[in-house]
């Protein structure tokens, strides 16, 4: 019974890994196809890779895309950083449930709601939509998920740290940047890197809020797959693929050596 059970799970994990990954491992193997037909294999070739980088259009939509997620990521993580303290340090001030829920309703909002409210905002305050509005638009639905994240990590804090430091004379401004700061860096880190990657795959709030000269890659590769897939298209998805993973690898690396750092501080001060 137990080994029946076991193959029966072990199925139902290959088949569902199978299911989300084999698409992209078929778009990757794809982009390397000598043939200009994206279901016909006739053979190994990066020609639309060097045909990707002489596609302006492509690439102007990447570089408005990479801009607008740096920023929006980096507003995003110190908002959310920020709220996500004043909701664990600061649990008793008036309005603390209408701020909670202001900070989090991106989380359930649909994003067609999202979308369509702040292009209305746009419209009433006078902005003209651009690379300036879509980056708002980011920081609005990305805030909320560090937030969560650092969130989760202060909650498990050890506040003693902070006690003893400011008993030993410290200020709060220093034991936060030297003490608090370095202990929920990973969470903060790890917030970023949702941030970043939620606004590179974001579509329907960018097709809301962008205008003339602020096509990103998502709306660029949307009207274009509906006039037909292209192989270029296949070569920007995987170059945006490794992108994501080689910064996700970097971070989860960083996170770790940190995490064994700090342990090592531990272990020498209570020896110490």
């Amino acid at each position: 019974m137990n080994a029946t059970w076991s193959r029966f799970n072990i199925t139902s994990i290959v088949l569902g890994f199978a299911f989300l990954y084999l698409p992209i491992v078929l778009l990757i193997v794809f982009s390397f196809n000598e043939s200009k037909l994206v279901t016909v294999w006739g053979g190994f070739s990066t020609k639309w890779y060097v045909s990707l980088f002489h596609n302006q259009g492509l690439m102007d939509a990447t570089w408005v895309t990479a801009r607008v997620g740096v920023i929006s990521a980096t507003v995003a993580t110190v908002l959310g950083t920020l709220a996500a303290i004043t909701l664990t340090r600061y649990t008793r001030f008036k309005g603390r449930v209408l701020f909670s829920g202001m900070v989090f309703a991106p989380l359930v909002m649909p994003e067609v709601i999202t979308g369509l409210s702040l292009l209305l905002l746009f419209v009433a305050v006078g902005l003209d939509r651009g690379f300036f509005t879509v980056t708002l638009a980011h920081i609005t639905f990305t805030m909320c998920f560090v937030a969560v994240v650092v969130q989760s990590r202060l909650v498990s804090f050890d506040r003693s740290l902070e006690e003893a430091a400011m008993d030993l004379g410290a200020p709060p401004v220093k034991t936060f940047f030297q003490i608090t700061l370095p202990v929920i860096m990973p969470a903060i880190i790890s917030g970023w890197m949702l941030a970043f990657t939620l606004s590179l795959d974001d579509l329907v709030i960018a097709s809301f809020t962008s205008g003339p000269g602020a096509t990103t890659l998502p709306m660029k590769i949307y009207s274009q797959v509906r006039l037909g897939v292209t192989p270029e298209i296949n070569a920007a998805c995987t170059i945006l693929i490794a992108a994501v993973a080689i910064g996700v690898i970097i971070a989860s690396i960083a996170n770790k050596r940190r995490e064994v750092q700090r342990q090592r501080d531990e272990q020498a001060a209570q020896r110490g």
